[in-house]
């Protein structure tokens, strides 16, 4: 028969006291196993963070430095705030992108170049793109060599049909890199030159006319051929 006993005493008190540390003991046991639980085994290497994963084909091309900031501001007659470089690759060619902000915002400066995506199964160079796209004008201009007024008088044209909004061909430039055109647009134009197997552009910003942005280009130009 089960009946109820009052410990009194030494009894009672070391019934409590063993009754607690076996309490305790299994309170400690379920706490040692969730943090071992929650703790990664040390045969378990930790969780690095990966650097961010490069553009296949990212040309190892320094294009901001091809013209420096005081070359620009020498021409341009504004400081350059700040320069950012990009690039990005397109029809199988690599393009180095930097863009100078200019302290008068108008007068910043656009610099590209553009080389053969290494990684681009396309097997076509930019001195392809070159010839496809400005050879067929190199006949024209030589013609246009011999005969001074003929030249001025297709200039004067070539002004008309810009005001019109139509198409206007470039025009060969001469006495820089090895073959340079200009290309006129209604906001302004630019100036692109052939070095071997790549090609550069340069675009300027401001209220200069546009043999004024020729000149000033061709002089930046001479500044970035020889670097690249």
């Amino acid at each position: 028969m089960f009946t109820c006993m009052n410990f009194h005493g030494g009894e009672g008190l070391a019934f409590r006291n063993s009754t607690i540390v076996v309490l305790c003991t299994a309170l400690l046991a379920v706490t040692g196993c969730q943090k071992r639980a929650a703790t990664p085994r040390s045969s378990e290497p930790l969780a690095t963070v990966s650097p961010a994963k490069q553009e296949p084909g990212e040309a190892k091309l320094d294009v901001c430095g091809l013209i420096k900031n005081e070359e620009i501001e020498s021409v341009q007659g504004s400081p350059i705030k700040e320069t950012k470089s990009s690039g990005r690759s397109d029809g199988g060619f690599r393009v180095s992108q930097c863009f100078y902000t200019a302290a008068v915002f108008s007068k910043s400066v656009s610099l590209s170049v553009t080389q053969s995506d290494p990684d681009s199964p396309s097997k076509r160079s930019p001195r392809d793109f070159w010839r496809d796209t400005f050879g067929r004008y190199s006949g024209e201009e030589e013609e246009r060599e011999g005969d001074k007024e003929k030249r001025e008088s297709l200039r004067e044209q070539e002004r008309g049909k810009r005001e019109e909004g139509k198409s206007i061909p470039p025009r060969k430039i001469d006495g820089v890199g090895e073959e340079a055109y200009w290309t006129a647009n209604r906001v302004g134009g630019a100036l692109y030159l052939l070095k071997k197997d790549a090609f550069i552009r340069i675009s300027l910003g401001g209220p200069d006319n546009e043999e004024t942005k020729i000149s000033k280009s061709k002089s930046l130009a001479e500044k970035a051929l020889p670097r690249l």
